[in-house]
Parts: C-alpha cells; sequence; structure tokens
C-alpha cells in the first residue's frame, strides 16, 4: 500500500542536524523513525534528548512557548503554542514521527488562556471536562487525544531508561533507622492518597506527615515547610525530616513521571530536611554525578526506594511514631 500523501509543514524544523539521519539509522529504542520531544520547562527534556540520541534515534523537539528552554534550539526544534494540537500533528506526521514522549515542566494553564487552533476548537466540550479534576486526570484525557491523532505516546523510562533513579542510597551521606522508617510512612501515605489524585509528595518528621503535595507542587510545598519551620508552627531539629516523593498507584507513567535534580536537593537542604527519598526506578535524573555532588555538598542523604518498602513496614507493624 502507497504511504498517503503528508501534509505540509506550518513551520520549519530548525537546529543542528534538521533532516540528518541518525548515525546508527532510524531504529530507535522503542520504535522506529524518528522521537518527538514535547518540551516543557527544564533541563529534562534535553536529557532525554541526549539519551535517545546516543542509542541512535534521530529526535525532534517541540518546544512549547512559554516553558521550554530556548537552549533546546540545540536540537532540531519547532516552536508550538499550547492549543496548538492540530499543527503539532500535522509536523508531526510530515517528519515521520509516530512515537511522542512528554517531558519538562507545564503549570497547569487557565482554560481561556489557551490559543486554540481549529482542531482544539472542535474538541472544546471534551477539553473543558478535562479540566474538572485531578493532574492524573488532565494529563490521561490529553493522553486519549494525542493518541487519537495517531501517535504512540512512549514515556521518557521507555525512552532512556538509564536516566532512572538507581535504587539504594546515593552519595556519602546514609538515612538513619529513623530516616528510613519515615521513608517508608511517607511512601505509604503518597500509596493511600493516590487515588484521590492529590499528589505525587509528601514530607513526614519523626513519624509525624508535616506536608502534603496538593495544586501547589514540590517547590511551594518544600516553601511552605519552611515558612512553617521559621515561624515556630512545627519545631524540629535543625536537619529533620525526609522528602518523599513517588508516582501515584495506577499513575500513567508516560506522563508527569517525577524528576529529581540538584535543584530539589538545594531547596530540601535549605528548608532543613536530612534527606531526599523517591521510589527507585519512578523518577528521571539527569546527571547522577551532579545530583551526588550536590547531596554531599550540602550533607543530605539522597534513597532510591523499593517500590515496596511502604508494604514490608506496614506488614511488620512499624507506624515511625506519631
Amino acid at each position: 500500500m502507497s504511504e498517503p500523501p503528508r501534509p505540509a509543514l506550518e513551520a520549519p524544523a530548525t537546529g543542528p542536524g534538521a533532516g540528518a539521519l541518525s548515525p546508527r539509522g532510524r531504529r530507535g529504542p522503542t520504535g522506529e523513525g524518528p522521537l518527538g520531544i514535547v518540551a516543557g520547562s527544564g533541563a529534562f527534556p534535553g536529557a532525554v534528548a541526549d539519551a535517545a540520541l546516543a542509542e541512535g534515534r534521530k529526535v525532534i523537539l517541540f518546544l512549547i512557548q512559554g516553558f521550554a528552554d530556548p537552549a533546546l534550539e540545540r536540537y532540531e526544534h519547532v516552536w508550538f503554542r499550547l492549543g496548538s494540537l492540530g499543527k503539532v500533528a500535522a509536523m508531526g506526521r510530515a517528519r515521520g514521527i509516530r512515537d511522542l514522549v512528554m517531558v519538562g515542566g507545564l503549570t497547569r494553564p487557565r482554560l481561556r488562556d489557551i490559543g486554540f487552533d481549529f482542531t482544539m476548537l472542535r474538541l472544546l466540550p471534551r477539553i473543558a471536562r478535562l479540566f474538572r479534576g485531578g493532574d492524573n486526570h488532565l494529563l490521561s484525557g490529553v493522553l486519549e487525544l494525542v493518541q487519537e491523532q495517531g501517535f504512540h505516546l512512549v514515556g521518557a523510562h521507555e525512552v532512556a531508561p538509564r536516566l532512572l533513579l538507581p535504587e539504594g542510597v546515593l552519595g556519602s551521606c546514609r538515612p538513619s533507622p529513623e530516616d528510613e522508617a519515615d521513608m517508608a510512612k511517607g511512601l505509604a501515605v503518597i500509596r493511600t492518597l493516590g487515588p484521590f489524585d492529590v499528589g505525587q509528595a509528601v514530607i513526614v518528621a519523626d513519624g509525624w506527615v508535616v506536608a502534603v503535595e496538593a495544586a501547589e507542587g514540590t517547590d511551594q510545598m518544600l516553601a511552605r515547610f519552611g515558612e512553617m519551620r521559621r515561624s515556630g508552627r512545627i519545631r524540629l531539629a535543625k536537619r529533620q525530616g525526609v522528602l518523599v516523593k513517588a508516582p501515584k498507584p495506577g499513575q500513567d507513567r508516560r506522563i508527569d513521571l517525577p524528576s529529581l535534580g540538584p535543584h530539589t536537593v538545594e531547596r530540601a537542604a535549605a528548608v532543613g530536611l536530612a534527606g531526599i527519598a523517591f521510589e527507585a526506578r519512578g523518577a528521571i535524573v539527569p546527571d547522577v554525578e551532579t545530583l551526588v555532588a550536590a547531596a554531599d555538598a550540602a550533607d543530605l542523604y539522597v534513597v532510591g526506594m523499593a517500590a515496596g518498602a511502604a508494604a514490608r513496614t506496614a506488614g511488620s507493624g512499624a507506624d515511625g511514631g506519631n
């Protein structure tokens, strides 16, 4: 069967290597043809692109205006506005893209602030319903829309498995038995709250759940915890408490997988936490060496928790305190 004609491009791809095949051809780690990377804010889209390129996969970045870092223009790329689903789909199909990965930060926009193209306008009633719920509800709906345009959405962990957080203690600082109990309790809280689509992170100190992430995000939760310490609302030792973060139960790991880098270490240290614990293989770490160096410099432990840690602790009857 002959290939159907491709639509004309609405914007040319630019950047080094535009239009060139990868050194090892068109076959990639999760499929064939070039990989499209829909890039939000932060350094993680670049890390995923580098990892995919190292595997011999050609990449094309779709940079979201107002969010993506202009430094990502070093890759073959196109810019687009949120709400331009039809434009992105046309450009992707024209380049032979079948696999898409979504990575990087993206704050939930107001519906009226999205610049809708014709494709999105036709879907407006459905999109409005997606905004009535938590992030999982919204992102799962976006996933369905993308797939209906003929693309296969893959996870960053599938494209770049070497970027996943390994299990165990990273760096020279190690958690105490009390810290480990706090870590397990935090993971149990995330597992319990996950069905309500609340958040991916909590802070636990001496068995006390002192902060739970909701719509504000992890950085603002850390800031709120720091303010409670400064105001005397909670009283803890100078270095006490752990930031625990993991994907929610049932979360589609192709979207919104947690990420961990030096920025999180700096924020955790600034508010007096003793450490950070993320689920092993449940978070993206673009540069483990830089992460470890930042943690050691801050005298803060970083742990990749086994996924069953909470269940094991619950089975032993430990509750971590208060």
